[in-house]
């Protein structure tokens, strides 16, 4: 980066022809690794996936220390401006999990290069201040002032982060995945998140959200109501697909290979339906059923 601070990058280059780039950003307390399988799948398609572990995470310098939206933001700028000089005349679309996809929301209010064809948010974390119960946030706010180095394990929540039970077993054997967070790093991630909330509205990129409907890290009820502002803008070219068997980790899920299909067909040609069709949850679907509540 321009201030010198190194970030891992991996680069899954894709089989035959160059069609388009995928720029990766993981999500809380994970790292590069997340993506190694679906870029697998993406290279089949012509598509060159780039990840990167952001400032914090991974095998970066200061692993757990927060290092500010405004930072992570301006080092995936950085990547974008790279990556499209790198590949003159080759779409770009900006994928991010979770955290990742709160980051890629911010980013987007800033001007971004012509090659930036789109997004993808997966399962965006857009669980900010406003949509937290008071007593949550009441709680953190003391525990940032009182003890800010003191760490979380979120042992004992019983959350279910995916369905995906050997993927979930191998992050927990993983040493660059973070098991214990500090509480202001939680503090600046709520900050990210409510930013991302608040933004949702003014994307001026075709995006393609999706969102599964076992998701536990990011509720239903936090998720529709930022449905509302992503569609207040009136853009045709944002799309909501809802995975009626889809958990968190929608795209290392059991059934992530469908995710993943509907992310290539967007790419390739996002005005035709995607191939996922009536798999994509419709009126039985419970996000639907409680965004369309009263």
């Amino acid at each position: 980066m321009p201030d010198g601070y190194q970030l891992p990058i991996s680069i899954h280059p894709p089989d035959g022809t160059l069609r388009a780039i995928v720029l990766a950003l993981h999500g809380f307390n994970d790292y590069r690794n997340a993506f190694h399988g679906p870029a697998a799948l993406l290279a089949r398609h012509g598509i060159l996936t780039v990840a990167y572990d952001q400032r914090g995470f991974g095998a970066t310098a200061q692993r757990g220390l927060w290092a500010g939206a405004r930072r992570m933001r301006q080092d995936a700028r950085v990547m974008t401006r790279l990556l499209c000089a790198r590949y003159p005349g080759v779409p770009l679309y900006l994928l991010g999990e979770s955290m990742g996809g709160a980051v890629v929301i911010e980013l987007l209010q800033q001007p971004l290069p012509d090659c930036v064809a789109g997004a993808i948010l997966a399962a965006p974390a857009v669980w900010g201040w406003q949509t937290m119960p008071w007593w949550q946030t009441l709680a953190l706010r003391i525990a940032v002032h009182v003890a800010p180095a003191a760490t979380l394990t979120g042992q004992g929540l019983h959350i279910r982060a995916s369905d995906n039970l050997e993927m979930l077993r191998a992050l927990g054997r993983d040493p660059l995945v973070i098991k214990a967070t500090r509480i202001d790093t939680l503090y600046g991630l709520t900050n990210l998140m409510d930013a991302a909330f608040r933004d949702g509205s003014h994307l001026p990129v075709p995006v393609l959200l999706l969102y599964g409907a076992h998701d536990e890290i990011i509720p239903a009820a936090a998720m529709c109501r930022f449905r509302k502002r992503f569609f207040a803008a009136g853009r045709d070219d944002h799309s909501m697909m809802l995975y009626p068997h889809g958990y968190h980790m929608l795209l290392r899920d059991l059934d992530a290979g469908v995710v993943l299909q509907d992310v290539v067909a967007w790419i390739h040609d996002r005005h035709r339906p995607l191939p996922s069709g009536d798999r994509v949850s419709g009126k039985a679907d419970r996000l639907h059923r409680l965004c369309h509540a009263g």
